[in-house]
């Protein structure tokens, strides 16, 4: 029994983050009644803020001017934190100094795809993304940081340097993304399940527990 997911997210979202984190439970959940359920998620890019700078822009900034000041930021964030904790996912908004334009990390799991990385491989990367900028506070705009998390989730340090290094795919990312907005997704994150059934935002574990079993009850 196979799901297909297309996840479309970015990983300056914090809400994506908490997504993806309740969707793994949210398999293992459902492999207790379906234990050979084979899972293949692809991930699909997303840019909440398409006009960040290259080398990205302070964060503190960024959020109080989106949140209208420093309080409005602070609740935000807060909001994000209380909604996560129950599911043991842990943010250092504190930790992060950079607010990183994301074209290079979704370059880094679009590559991985292409090559024909395994589920597992994948899965990891983009998860490493996401912790790399919502729990260690690096900049997943910088190239370098980027190779280092690649290479830690398995990958070639050469091999990558050059990918990032080069242009290639970044028009096929952007198309991508602009593809996926005109088919209707204007938030993240966002789920299509068996390409049947469509879930948009961080639902919780027992949502989107529901939605799949309802999308396999489909085929």
């Amino acid at each position: 029994m196979i799901l297909d997911i297309d996840f479309v997210s970015d990983f300056v979202c914090p809400w994506c983050f908490l997504g993806k984190t309740r969707l793994a439970r949210a398999v293992e959940q459902v492999r207790t009644s379906h234990p050979e359920l084979e899972v293949r998620i692809n991930w699909l890019p997303f840019f909440l803020n398409p006009d960040t700078p290259a080398g990205g822009e302070p964060y503190r900034p960024f959020l109080e001017a989106k949140f209208g000041g420093r309080r409005g930021a602070d609740d935000a964030l807060a909001r994000v934190a209380e909604a996560a904790a129950p599911d043991g996912l842990h943010f250092a908004f504190e930790r992060i100094k950079t607010r990183p334009n994301t074209l290079n990390a979704h370059r880094l799991t679009y590559r991985a795809q292409s090559l024909g990385h395994t589920q597992a491989l994948i899965t990891a990367l983009g998860e490493a993304l996401f912790a790399a900028h919502f729990q260690e506070g690096r900049d997943i705009g910088d190239i370098a940081t980027l190779v280092d998390i690649a290479v830690a989730n398995g990958d070639d340090r050469d091999e990558v340097q050059d990918y990032l290094d080069s242009r290639e795919d970044v028009a096929t990312v952007k198309r991508m993304a602009a593809q996926v907005q005109k088919q209707g997704v204007s938030g993240v994150p966002f789920f299509i399940l068996n390409r049947k059934l469509a879930v948009s935002g961080a639902q919780s574990t027992a949502t989107l527990g529901a939605a799949i079993l309802q999308s396999l009850r489909n085929d």
